[in-house]
């Protein structure tokens, strides 16, 4: 993993889908569970949607708080 992909979950959007817009590390656990059961996009959306997945499986969402607000 790539440090600097935790901060691309607090500043990237969602592209497409239900939660089009929403910022990665805000969307909720079920959907992320979806994807994990389905499968991840290829590209980079796939790996930080599994990366936001394995955070909030594991209930490690609190570390990506410091992060908001912080630009690049």
């Amino acid at each position: 993993m790539d440090p600097e992909d935790l901060l691309k979950l607090v500043t990237t959007q969602m592209p497409f889908g239900k939660h089009e817009g929403t910022l990665l590390a805000d969307l909720p656990g079920n959907y992320l569970g979806w994807f994990a059961r389905e499968g991840f996009p290829k590209g980079q959306i796939g790996r930080l949607l599994a990366l936001m997945y394995e955070l909030d499986h594991n209930d490690l969402r609190g570390l990506l708080q410091p992060l908001r607000g912080v630009r690049r």
